[in-house]
């Protein structure tokens, strides 16, 4: 039953946080033309990564989103010239022609604004990875001394973007694997292949996380979500730690939908005591109970939201943020230490924080998920009266 009940979960979360979180802006800096298809070639400005300019920019392009998927780039030594080899996602934005939809590689790379991409009755450009609209009758984007575009307007994006494909993939493996657990215990007690793995897992969010938290009596009603986004949250971040390089819940975009979606399931439960406690708290004087309810209600509807974004959010993106620093190593360290030198030192150093990495993947997860049942468990909590 509660496997079922996952699995509805998983399919409105993965359809809301698909729709949210291409909201968040990109970032791409690749500039040249490429061919269309899989393997795109172009033509780094900065040539060979040996500087901490360059080393720096690669990490910031890794940490956010894209509307293509990078998979990995190598320099000619040659010519120094820098080749990425990457798959276009689809393009699906909403203009003021309507619904239009065309493959990322039409960009052809460009995140400058120069290359146009004409689309019927529209003419579409990228922007430090938004897409606008030129208004009718411009043929080039024009800019203000910031730099900000000032003939075209942003476009509604619902793009299958890197971090869209992200939580399909975890919301697919999801779907696989809760559908073999509730598959095998109509086979028996005891279930089998995937669902001994999951099972020791959902009893640890059962007896650990909500039974503690919300109450023996009411803990049932909210398992489906708490397991969705606990697995949610540590198989993204497990993907996270693959060469695929996905960083989802290091998109802020994605941690506020998973608060929102916790606020709003805490709120919307809140029993009459819980109310009555956070409106007009008993047992305080009159004239602080106003300043009291302030104070309540901006915990519970800014301050606990926040804690759970933000947390999730900052710890992803410093665990990356360090991994890649310590990859980098073997370039920055090269004249020092030598190539072999330099590489084993980043490779033991990469390797060891990536293990923490895996521990911090399942914590994060569990913290979020933890504190998701204690504000769900304050709501619903039933107060004794005397």
């Amino acid at each position: 039953m509660i496997a079922n009940k996952t699995i509805k979960f998983i399919a409105i979360l993965t359809i809301v946080f698909s729709s949210f979180s291409v909201f968040s802006n990109t970032d791409q800096h690749d500039n040249e033309p490429h061919h269309e298809g899989v393997e795109a070639k172009h033509h780094s400005h900065s040539g060979m990564m040996n500087k901490a300019d360059d080393i720096n920019e690669h990490i910031k392009h890794h940490l956010k989103d894209a509307h293509d998927f990078h998979l990995f780039s190598y320099a000619d030594e040659k010519t120094g010239e820098r080749h990425h080899i990457s798959m276009p996602l689809p393009v699906i934005i909403w203009t003021s022609k309507g619904l239009k939809t065309f493959m990322s590689s039409a960009f052809h790379h460009d995140d400058e604004g120069k290359h146009i991409v004409n689309k019927g009755d529209v003419k579409l450009v990228k922007l430090h990875g938004v897409i606008y609209e030129l208004n009718d009758g411009a043929t080039a984007v024009t800019f203000d001394e910031h730099h900000h575009a000032t003939n075209a307007k942003k476009v509604l994006d619902f793009s299958i973007t890197k971090s869209v494909l992200g939580m399909l993939i975890a919301g697919l493996l999801m779907f696989l694997g809760f559908g073999a657990l509730a598959k095998s215990y109509k086979k028996g007690a005891i279930p089998t292949g995937v669902g001994r793995f999951l099972e020791p897992l959902v009893l640890y969010v059962r007896d650990d996380i909500a039974r503690p938290n919300i109450g023996e009596k009411k803990y049932r009603r909210f398992m489906p979500y708490l397991l969705t986004v606990f697995f949610f949250i540590w198989i993204l971040n497990l993907l996270g730690l693959t060469p695929l390089g996905f960083n989802v819940t290091g998109q802020i975009a994605v941690t506020v939908c998973l608060a929102v979606v916790t606020a709003i399931i805490y709120l919307a439960s809140g029993t009459k005591d819980f109310w009555k406690h956070t409106l007009w708290m008993p047992g305080v004087p009159v004239l602080l109970k106003p300043l009291l309810a302030i104070v309540e209600l901006i915990g519970f509807l800014v301050i606990k939201p926040f804690s759970l974004l933000i947390r999730l959010f900052a710890n992803i993106t410093a665990g990356h943020f360090v991994v890649m620093s310590l990859i980098a190593l073997m370039i920055t360290l090269q004249k020092q230490f030598g190539t072999v030198g330099a590489t084993g030192i980043s490779f033991v150093l990469a390797a060891f924080i990536s293990v923490i990495e895996i521990l911090v993947a399942f914590l994060q997860a569990y913290i979020f998920t933890m504190l998701s049942s204690l504000f769900i468990g304050m709501a619903v909590e039933e107060h004794e009266h005397h």
